[in-house]
């Protein structure tokens, strides 16, 4: 705990003050959520504002939101969501690229796709999210799933359920793997299913419930979401932040 740049208990030191950007960080990092949520409604503008270049160095980044997806704090990313689509100077806040020295570009999105954290996935896509977002490799959150169900067999599962999330936004699918796997069919027909596979490859159309779910939640308002999720008059087992 002496180490952490939080205490400062040496003799002689001077006291630490962060603003409530940094410590919005630290909320996050240590899932303080109410007082996350104080530092949010209180300074909705300087909570969200780049903190200081000792956390981060690219000016145009979402590093809260990042953090909040990193640390898989769902109801910190829940409020950070919100207070964005309040500001209109925020609007385009979820898509912002990460860090280009620690996460190449990534947006949130990339971020929860690579870590299979299929809650943020559905959250940060109902939210506003692209999916077609690329990052500086030119990969978009597809991408980086696809590559992971190709090149571990950790939690598959969860990497699949991100994967039916983000094909629900996608009604026109483009990424840059579609090369790879039209030259390899039969290891990503083994990956995929025979079914995924001719659907990303483009040989066949989507099924109807993947049709239907993909125009339904394009209805669906950004900011209102996931509360406009729950109002929807289908299954509870049909809507995606509802399946385990």
């Amino acid at each position: 705990m002496r180490n952490m740049e939080t205490f400062h208990w040496e003799e002689g030191s001077r006291q630490q003050t962060y603003t409530p950007s940094e410590a919005l960080l630290y909320a996050i990092v240590h899932d303080h959520r109410a007082y996350a949520q104080y530092l949010l409604n209180q300074f909705s503008d300087g909570a969200l504002a780049m903190p200081g270049e000792n956390f981060c160095c690219c000016p145009s980044s979402a590093p809260h939101l990042a953090m909040a997806v990193r640390y898989d704090r769902k109801d910190i990313m829940a409020l950070i969501l919100q207070v964005a689509h309040r500001m209109p100077t925020l609007r385009s806040y979820m898509n912002r690229g990460g860090c280009n020295h620690m996460e190449d570009g990534k947006t949130p999105l990339h971020l929860a796709c690579e870590l299979s954290h299929s809650e943020a996935v559905i959250m940060l896509l109902g939210s506003g999210a692209s999916p077609q977002a690329e990052d500086h490799n030119g990969m978009t959150p597809l991408d980086l799933i696809l590559k992971q169900l190709r090149t571990s067999k950790v939690n598959t599962s969860a990497k699949k359920l991100c994967l039916e999330r983000l094909l629900m936004f996608m009604p026109e699918v483009r990424f840059k793997m579609k090369s790879s796997l039209e030259n390899d069919p039969q290891c990503w027909s083994k990956v995929l299913g025979d079914e995924k596979f001719n659907y990303l490859v483009g040989r066949i159309p989507g099924t109807l419930f993947l049709i239907a779910m993909q125009r339904i939640l394009s209805q669906l308002p950004p900011h209102e979401f996931p509360k406009s999720l729950d109002k929807l008059p289908i299954p509870a087992s049909l809507k995606p932040l509802m399946q385990t």
